[in-house]
């Protein structure tokens, strides 16, 4: 069964609450991609001389997912949430092989979403527009220091600004809505 994110954002009162936490990197993201899938992890190195892997991990919880990559993986052991041993590695040199993969799962095998929830995904790349109909740019990276969700917004002259996610009182599909008092 498919899930299709909620159309609306949450009121400004109440601010939407993420379901995946967003990597400090740029060059790993969770993103979706052509095939419909989202990003989970990245393979950082192999970890000991049995094959493990260290992974940066972008979701609340990989347990859940036994398979990545349209099969081409099978989750065999999680340990603290960050360390994997996959069935088809069975040493450290093919899990150093493994550096930099992307561990991916098909969307529709995501958890369902609750109204005013959203994944980090669903926001990257959308237009940009203030309440007052400003166009701003477009989503470039979700953000979670600890005090909540950022949203790094890129202006088309390539300048960047952040606001926090109760800053934004609506989202659809198409557009994410800053409120013009957060604007930079």
């Amino acid at each position: 069964m498919t899930k299709t994110p909620p159309t609306t954002g949450s009121p400004a009162s109440s601010p939407p609450r993420a379901r995946t936490t967003s990597p400090r990197a740029t060059a790993a993201r969770p993103r979706t991609d052509a095939g419909d899938t989202i990003v989970l992890a990245v393979v950082t190195g192999a970890h000991g001389i049995a094959g493990d892997v260290r992974l940066k991990v972008f979701a609340d919880d990989l347990s859940r997912h036994r398979t990545f990559n349209g099969g081409a993986l099978t989750l065999a052991k999680l340990r603290d949430g960050t360390i994997a041993r996959f069935a088809e590695i069975a040493d450290r040199t093919a899990a150093e092989g493994l550096r930099g993969t992307e561990l991916t799962v098909p969307r529709d095998a995501l958890p369902p979403l609750d109204d005013g929830e959203y994944y980090h995904a669903d926001l990257l790349g959308l237009a940009v527009v203030s309440t007052e109909g400003e166009p701003l740019g477009r989503v470039i990276a979700v953000e979670n220091f600890g005090a909540g969700d950022v949203i790094d917004i890129e202006r088309p002259t390539g300048k960047t600004f952040m606001v926090p996610i109760h800053a934004v009182p609506e989202w659809d599909r198409e557009r994410l809505v800053v409120d013009a008092a957060f604007v930079d």
